[in-house]
């Protein structure tokens, strides 16, 4: 009796003593997790945020540039087709009075101009023969040098209306005192 009784009362004071042995286990598996959760998840979760915050403000800053970059651009693109219009109706209104000019006074104005110009040209043209230090002419079947050079000039009106448009030869015709050969 007795002593059955009182294994079986211990027993179960064992069994009640584990029970809540492992209660209190349990709970210190729940504190150490919400001290885990407090001292290592909740820092690396507001670090977490940190990032994505300055990640956000990097990518604001970044749209923010780029968009005042483009602006920038834009302004620098609008000026310069500004000039560029501006230049074009200068260029244009300089033609159209050069135009007027030309139509005011003719043919006597244009050639006068080719005439001045005539110089410019040959000294452009002749410019490269300052390189050569001789010249070797082979005159054709007659041997004179005159006929060579009367044919380089016989060339040069048509040249001139071929570039300019103008004949020369009827405009020389008409000044005062000029007489055809």
């Amino acid at each position: 009796g007795i002593n059955a009784e009182y294994g079986q009362e211990k027993m179960q004071i064992e069994v009640v003593e584990r029970r809540k042995q492992i209660d209190i286990e349990e709970q210190e598996v729940s504190r150490k997790e919400k001290e885990l959760e407090c001292v290592k998840r909740a820092p690396a979760e507001a670090e977490s945020r940190k990032v994505m915050i300055l990640a956000e403000a990097q990518k604001t800053k970044t749209l923010a540039l780029a968009g005042a970059e483009a602006a920038a651009i834009k302004a620098i693109g609008g000026a310069e087709a500004y000039q560029i219009e501006a230049l074009g109706k200068a260029e244009a209104e300089q033609m159209s009075q050069k135009a007027a000019a030309y139509n005011q006074y003719g043919d006597a104005a244009i050639m006068s101009l080719i005439l001045e110009s005539l110089p410019k040209i040959a000294a452009e043209v002749a410019s490269p023969m300052n390189k050569i230090d001789d010249i070797v002419m082979v005159s054709g079947n007659d041997g004179s040098m005159s006929s060579e050079v009367t044919k380089l000039l016989a060339q040069l009106p048509p040249s001139v209306q071929a570039l300019t448009g103008l004949d020369i030869t009827k405009a020389l015709e008409q000044i005062p005192g000029v007489t055809k050969a």
